[in-house]
């Protein structure tokens, strides 16, 4: 309890503390080459200090991102500088894309050695769905009470929930141990698992559930 409050609610107030300083910086600033750079410097110092500090650094990355992005674009930031802002940050993205993927084409290869992990992997991808399910019935069900939602909701949420770089970075960014291979073949499994079978029938199951939806729905 006490490692996921460090980690989970650390990582988030030290996200907002530095997003709340990013966008002081860049209020009283309006050159918009230095607040990409503020941008920047404000991942890399944050992210060094989480992992100083034992805290989540891709929780406090999200927290600050979301501070920067809806109240420093909006508030502090002019449309010049939001125009570069977003077009460094999707070049980076891009980058960062390729090397991950360059990353996971490599990984592959040590993971086609661990065959004795694959009946683990085969086990975990079930029990993935249904903590996916709980996590989306849960929500709805109370949620419910006050409006309504779309027919088929929760199974489309559900299925639809697709893991793909971020997973596969957070196994790969772990340090090594005894698990991690172990972690990494689950972690593949279920990536492919949710590509490759969820990712091409998430459409056909949308489209029965909307029609099935549709013809139970009485006539005018």
């Amino acid at each position: 309890m006490e490692l996921f409050f460090t980690e989970a609610v650390g990582g988030a107030v030290l996200g907002l503390i530095a997003g709340y300083a990013g966008y002081r910086a860049m209020l009283h600033i309006d050159e918009h080459n230095l607040e990409v750079l503020i941008t920047l410097a404000l991942v890399m110092v944050t992210y060094a200090v989480a992992l100083r500090l034992h805290m989540s650094g891709p929780i406090a990355m999200v927290v600050a991102g979301l501070f920067i992005g809806n109240q420093g674009m909006k508030y502090a930031a002019s449309e010049t500088t939001r125009d570069y802002i977003k077009k460094f940050w999707s070049l980076i993205d891009e980058i960062l894309n390729s090397v991950l993927f360059l990353l996971i084409g490599l990984e592959v290869l040590v993971i086609a050695k661990l065959v004795d992990h694959v009946g683990v992997a085969l086990l975990i991808i079930p029990v993935t769905l249904a903590a996916r399910w709980f996590s989306v019935f849960d929500p709805i069900s109370i949620l419910s009470r006050w409006g309504s939602f779309t027919k088929g909701a929760i199974p489309i949420l559900t299925w639809g929930g697709l893991r793909g770089g971020i997973a596969v970075a957070l196994a790969l960014s772990l340090p090594p141990n005894e698990y991690k291979p172990t972690i990494l073949t689950v972690t593949y499994a279920v990536v492919l698992f949710s590509i490759i079978v969820q990712g091409l029938t998430i459409k056909p199951l949308v489209e029965r559930i909307v029609t099935q939806g549709k013809l139970q729905e009485p006539s005018a």
